[in-house]
């Protein structure tokens, strides 16, 4: 009898410590939730910790949107050189009725890079993205493509540059005669 008065006793024990315990998991989840919450908020539009937030103002998601209308969206280098690196300039304007932030512009390949502007272009105001391409160690066709996102409608705008690569031909040097196949 007493030995199932102890079982009973510790079991009591268990539950209750184990029912304390999670509900000081619940609170300081209700509490970490609450600062993450207001951290992020507070971190998207704090000017000092994102650089394309022009101020503190809060977003509003139902104002009109930018829009990046491009003159052309697709660029043919024609034929190039391996060892010649090319550049084009995508040029847009802000057809929309607020300012346009470019948040990033990233290619497929670490051979393409793309330079945006980095400060807000207001409506009707035009801007450039130039995209430069390294053709060093590629033969052939390319075709690479180039990913902006920005505050726009839609928020995703695709750029594209092709190319058609010819290897370069190594000429004789001091070494003698040098052999193609």
């Amino acid at each position: 009898m007493k030995k199932q008065f102890v079982i009973a006793m510790l079991l009591a024990a268990g539950f209750w410590t184990a029912g304390c315990e999670k509900k000081q998991d619940t609170e300081t989840t209700t509490t970490t939730t609450e600062q993450t919450a207001s951290v992020s908020t507070v971190a998207t539009n704090d000017p000092a910790t994102n650089p394309n937030v022009a101020s503190a103002e809060p977003v509003n998601p139902n104002a009109p949107k930018p829009v990046m209308t491009f003159k052309e969206t697709e660029h043919d280098f024609g034929t190039i050189k391996q060892d010649k690196k090319v550049q084009h300039t995508f040029s847009f304007t802000n057809t929309g009725k607020s300012p346009l932030v470019i948040e990033s512009a990233t290619a497929t390949c670490g051979c393409t890079v793309p330079e945006w502007p980095k400060e807000p272009i207001a409506p009707g105001a035009t801007g450039s993205i130039k995209v430069e391409f390294d053709p060093t160690g590629k033969v052939g066709q390319q075709s690479k493509q180039i990913t902006i996102t920005a505050n726009t409608d839609p928020q995703v705008n695709q750029l594209i540059i092709k190319t058609n690569i010819t290897a370069s031909v190594p000429t004789a040097g001091a070494d003698g005669p040098v052999r193609t196949n």
